[in-house]
């Protein structure tokens, strides 16, 4: 007969090996949708040792689980069509994963529009194709408030708190900071406090819930999550809208093999043909994938040197 103390003793070791393989588990779950690692989506049948893995990042436009469950199944098609797995590379900011590109570590990547256009210029990313929305292949700048808000435009929001998206984000970020430049204010003097929440969700959410006074959110993600999960986008308002811009597009290095780089075009731009593409794409309200020219991002060009001659 085990004594009263050997019972408490055994009954505590017990609850802690408990807590250790739950914690196990939900370490396994993070570990999914990890910033630092990849993840595998897709092995063919015909895969061998060794075979090239093709390396996708998506930049951080929304958090990680959302971006892991939004861009899993395209991963996923592009996989099958290229008969090669498919890693998905996940980082916080969109300055690492244009880092990435930099390096010839990415053989393609879904970016924001500010990022395109800044490694484009620094160090000749390139289009690879864009997705058309609702008929053309723009978007826009929300400028967001709590629904119960007495803010109307962005003016009212003077002296209030307010969330970017990142640095390099276009409309999370550049155009927010030309709407005040042109009339000759900046962030710093215009909000009491102003804070970075690294994806549109995020954003969308810290609104909501009155974290912050506003934000500035990407119309696409604002649009979508209002069509499928409005949990958040119903608790806030949009006080201004932009000028369209060039929409976020699906890159590759300049120095990626010229065979690779086509065919992933094609796959691409031949998605809307098929059952298998076409179902994809509804679910992620894509109308299709077309090629655009570097021009289409003039306007986001223009912004910045707007701010820099302001500065």
């Amino acid at each position: 007969m085990y004594s009263k103390s050997r019972l408490l003793l055994l009954l505590v070791f017990l609850i802690a090996l408990l807590s250790e393989v739950v914690g196990c588990e939900q370490a396994q779950d993070i570990k999914k949708i990890s910033l630092q690692k990849s993840e595998r989506i897709h092995t063919p049948q015909t895969t061998v040792e060794n075979e090239q893995t093709l390396k996708i990042a998506v930049s951080a436009m929304i958090s990680p689980t959302e971006t892991f469950s939004f861009y899993k199944e395209i991963l996923n098609y592009i996989s099958v069509k290229t008969s090669l797995p498919v890693q998905l590379v996940q980082r916080e900011t969109y300055e690492e994963v244009n880092t990435l590109l930099k390096e010839n570590k990415l053989d393609a990547a879904f970016v924001c529009t500010g990022a395109y256009v800044e490694g484009h210029d620094d160090f000749g990313m390139e289009l690879l194709v864009v997705p058309v929305v609702s008929g053309k292949p723009v978007y826009y700048s929300y400028i967001i408030v709590p629904k119960e808000s007495e803010a109307q435009t962005l003016n009212d929001l003077r002296g209030k708190s307010f969330a970017f998206t990142d640095p390099l984000s276009n409309t999370g970020k550049l155009s927010p900071s030309y709407m005040l430049a042109k009339e000759g204010e900046n962030s710093d003097s215009f909000f009491s406090h102003v804070t970075y929440t690294y994806s549109h969700d995020r954003s969308i959410e810290a609104v909501a819930k009155k974290m912050v006074d506003g934000a500035a959110v990407d119309s696409l993600i604002w649009d979508y999550m209002d069509h499928s999960t409005p949990l958040h986008t119903s608790q806030t308002k949009i006080i201004s809208k932009s000028e369209p811009y060039g929409i976020p597009p699906v890159v590759v290095p300049k120095e990626l093999n010229s065979h690779l780089k086509e065919e992933l075009r094609t796959i691409f731009l031949t998605m809307h043909k098929d059952s298998a593409g076409m179902k994809i794409l509804k679910e992620l309200r894509i109308d299709r994938f077309i090629v655009v020219p570097d021009p289409a991002y003039t306007t986001v060009r223009t912004m910045q040197q707007w701010i820099a001659n302001e500065q």
